[in-house]
């Protein structure tokens, strides 16, 4: 468990991090930002409610890589989802299009090591010990988030990707998580950014 100077620690971590990120990034971003407006035809920076802290919901920052079509409402992407743009397949590859939580973690919403953020209907509604998961900000990676770095191709190979989504992934996440809070470190943190930075 995390004790108030843990907390006061990763937090600084987050800012000092977040802000030499965007320095490195900006141009990136604003490179996607444009490439994917021109794609969709439309804004090509996506935003979406995410429970966050304490249940409470907040607005993730992404590139946008799909279109919307009529008659697919489904929150779970899968590698074959035909809504992925082309640049979007490339974005998402690459992990360009998490950049913009970058702004995420220094507006203090997000977290660079954490739970991943989830829609409406799954953290939200965790009971007993499992809530353990919302006494920190969510983040942009994380044990759950590296062993289920191919979550998309994963799911596309099954017969029903939302209930095997919600009943082994999501089930699987939960428990990772409340390891990774109970025996959290600044040094894990960093190692779990490592990971995810060389792939």
């Amino acid at each position: 468990m995390l004790t108030s100077t843990d907390k006061i620690q990763k937090r600084l971590f987050d800012i000092v991090l977040s802000v030499v990120g965007i320095c490195m990034t900006w141009w990136l971003m604003l490179l996607a930002w444009i490439v994917a407006s021109v794609d969709t035809k439309s804004n090509g920076l996506f935003m979406q409610a995410r429970i966050g802290k304490e249940g409470e919901p907040f607005l993730v920052f992404k590139i946008k890589t799909m279109n919307l079509l009529k008659g697919v409402d489904t929150t779970v992407t899968t590698s074959r989802d035909s809504r992925i743009t082309k640049t979007g397949v490339f974005f998402r590859k690459t992990k360009i299009d998490e950049l913009p939580q970058l702004f995420n973690v220094l507006f203090g919403s997000m977290s660079f090591v954490g739970p991943r953020p989830d829609v409406p209907g799954f953290a939200d509604t965790l009971e007993a010990d499992d809530r353990i998961i919302l006494s920190l900000r969510p983040g942009i990676t994380g044990p759950a988030s590296l062993k289920y770095k191919d979550e998309e191709e994963l799911l596309s190979k099954q017969d029903d990707p939302e209930r095997y989504n919600k009943e082994v992934i999501w089930t699987d996440k939960v428990q990772i998580n409340k390891t990774y809070i109970k025996e959290w470190s600044l040094k894990k943190d960093i190692i779990y950014i490592i990971k995810t930075v060389l792939g």
